[in-house]
C-alpha cells in the first residue's frame, strides 16, 4: 500500500471500504455546497451542476462540466473545484470515480469511422488533422484540463498514487486503462529535455532539504546532521531533477561522493567521522543513492537521464575526475539465493556468497532476457559494466535482509557504454569485469566438485 505524499492531507486510496452512513455521506456533501454557495456556484449551475442526488455523483459532474466549457477563463476555477472535491471524497468514492473515468468518456467510433472515409477519400492534411482530432482520447483531453488548476501536475501525480495504491490484482480493467492515459501523459510532461538539473547543497532552501529526507530510499538519513554530512563537504554532491510546475518537489536524486579510489563498503562513504577528499585530489566519483521520489510517476523512465546529466556536468566542472562507478545494493539477491539453497545461505562464507552474488547478477534473468535485480537492470541497461562486488559492505538491517551485506560497483566507462546497452538489450549479455568472470568461474568450480562429492557419498 502506498505511502502519503509528505504535503498531501489526504491518505491514498486502500482495499475497498464498507458504504458510509447517511451522516458521512451528508458531511461529505459539504465541499460541493460550499463551492455552489460560492462565487463559483453560478458558472457550475450553468453547466447543469446542482445538489447532488448522490455523493458519488460530484466529481464525474465536474469532469462532464470541465469537458463541455468552451471558455478558457472557466477551465482553472472549475479543475480547482474537482480537486478541491476529489481530495474531500471518501477512499470508495474517489475509487468508483477511477475506475468509471474512462468508460465514462471512450473514443466516438463514429467520427472516427467519418474521419476515416474522409481520410480515405482524400488523404490530405486536413483529413489527415481531422482524424487526428477524432481519435484523441477524451479522457486525455479530460487530463490535460485538469492540469491547469493552481498545482494541477501535482495533484494529477498524487490521483495516480491512488490508483497504483489499489493492489494489482483487485484493479479493473477500467482503472488500467485510465492508468495508461495518465502514464501516456506523464511520458509527455516528464520528458527529460523538460527537466531541469539542480544541485543541492546545505544552503538550499528548507522545504527542499527535508524532502531529501524523506525522499532517500536507499541509505536513510537520519535527521539534519546526517543531511549536512552528506551535501555540504567539499567531496560531496547532490543532484536533482526538477519540474517546472514543481521548483522544490524534486522527481528523483542522486548522491555523489568524490574520493580517490573505488569503495567497497558503505560506511566509507556515510562514516559520521571520516576525512574529506580534498576536490584536487579525487579520481572518483562514485554514485551511492539514487531515490525517485513521486510514486504517482512509477514506471516513467528518466533516472538514466539524470545519471548521464550528472557526468557530464562533473565531467565539465571537474575534468581530472577518471572514474565513474556506483556502490549500489543488491535488492533482490537474498531472496534469490534463499530459493536457491534454502536455509543454508547465512552459512556461507564471503568468497562464497560473493561468488553466488555474481552468478545471481549475471545469469538471473527476467522479462525480456533482461536482469533479475532491479538495480542491476538499471545500471547494466543504461551501460555499466558489473566491475566488483564486496562482501560485508552494507551492514545495515535491510542491508543484511535484501542483500546478505553484498554491494557492487557498477563502472561507467564512456567508451564502451553503447557497445554495453546494445549486447544486453540484443543478446542478454551482461558486461563484467575480470574480477566478476574469476568469481564465476570460482562458483562453477565449486558447484561441480559439490555435485562430485554427492555423487560419492551416493556410492
Amino acid at each position: 500500500m502506498a505511502t502519503t505524499h509528505p504535503d498531501r492531507t489526504s491518505p491514498p486510496l486502500q482495499a475497498p471500504a464498507a458504504p458510509a452512513a447517511n451522516a458521512a455521506s451528508a458531511r461529505l456533501r459539504k465541499p460541493l455546497d460550499l463551492l455552489l454557495g460560492a462565487g463559483l456556484g453560478k458558472l457550475l449551475r450553468s453547466v447543469g451542476i446542482g445538489q447532488p442526488s448522490a455523493p458519488g455523483e460530484n466529481l464525474l459532474d465536474l469532469a462532464d462540466a470541465l469537458l463541455s466549457v468552451r471558455g478558457r477563463a472557466s477551465g482553472p476555477s472549475l479543475a480547482a473545484a474537482f480537486f478541491r472535491l476529489y481530495e474531500s471524497r471518501s477512499q470508495d468514492q474517489r475509487r468508483r470515480f477511477l475506475e468509471t473515468i474512462h468508460e465514462r468518456y471512450p473514443l466516438d467510433a463514429q467520427a472516427i469511422d467519418k474521419a476515416i472515409a474522409q481520410w480515405q477519400a482524400k488523404r490530405d492534411e486536413a483529413s489527415g488533422l481531422a482524424l487526428h482530432a477524432a481519435s484523441k482520447s477524451p479522457c486525455r483531453r479530460l487530463i490535460n484540463l485538469l492540469n491547469t488548476a493552481p498545482d494541477g501536475t501535482q495533484k494529477l501525480l498524487w490521483l495516480r498514487e491512488d490508483l497504483l495504491s489499489v493492489p494489482r490484482e483487485h484493479r479493473s480493467a477500467g482503472l488500467l486503462a485510465f492508468d495508461r492515459e495518465l502514464e501516456g501523459a506523464f511520458t509527455a510532461w516528464f520528458n527529460a529535455g523538460f527537466l531541469e538539473l539542480r544541485r543541492i547543497g546545505w544552503d538550499s532552501p528548507a522545504v527542499l532539504l527535508e524532502r531529501i529526507i524523506r525522499y532517500e530510499a536507499v541509505h536513510a538519513i537520519r535527521g539534519w546532521d546526517d543531511l549536512q554530512r552528506r551535501v555540504e563537504p567539499v567531496d560531496r554532491r547532490c543532484y536533482a531533477f526538477f519540474h517546472p510546475q514543481m521548483p522544490l518537489d524534486p522527481l528523483i536524486f542522486v548522491e555523489v561522493a568524490l574520493t580517490r579510489e573505488v569503495p567497497g563498503a558503505i560506511h566509507d562513504v556515510i562514516a559520521e567521522e571520516r576525512e574529506s577528499v580534498p576536490v584536487a585530489e579525487a579520481k572518483c566519483a562514485i554514485f551511492y543513492s539514487i531515490s525517485n521520489c513521486q510514486k504517482g510517476l512509477k514506471g516513467i523512465p528518466f533516472g538514466n537521464h539524470l545519471i548521464k546529466r550528472v557526468v557530464g556536468q562533473l565531467r565539465e566542472e571537474l575534468p581530472h575526475i577518471e572514474t565513474f562507478a556506483t556502490l549500489s545494493p543488491v535488492p533482490g539477491f537474498a531472496r534469490w539465493l534463499d530459493g536457491e539453497d534454502p536455509g543454508k545461505a547465512p552459512a556461507l562464507s564471503d568468497g562464497t556468497l560473493r561468488a553466488e552474488a555474481a552468478r545471481y547478477l549475471v545469469t538471473a534473468k527476467g522479462r525480456g532476457n533482461q536482469p533479475r535485480d532491479p538495480v542491476a537492470r538499471f545500471h547494466l541497461g543504461n551501460g555499466a559494466r558489473l566491475e566488483a562486488i564486496h562482501a560485508n559492505a552494507d551492514l545495515s538491517p535491510n542491508g543484511v535482509k535484501q542483500s546478505r551485506g553484498i554491494m557492487v560497483n557498477y563502472l561507467y566507462d564512456l567508451d564502451y557504454i553503447e557497445a554495453n546497452c546494445f549486447a544486453l538489450a540484443e543478446m542478454g549479455t551482461v558486461a563484467t569485469s575480470k574480477k566478476v568472470r574469476a568469481l564465476l568461474d570460482e562458483g562453477s568450480d565449486e558447484e561441480s566438485g559439490g555435485k562430485r562429492r554427492k555423487s560419492a557419498e551416493a556410492a
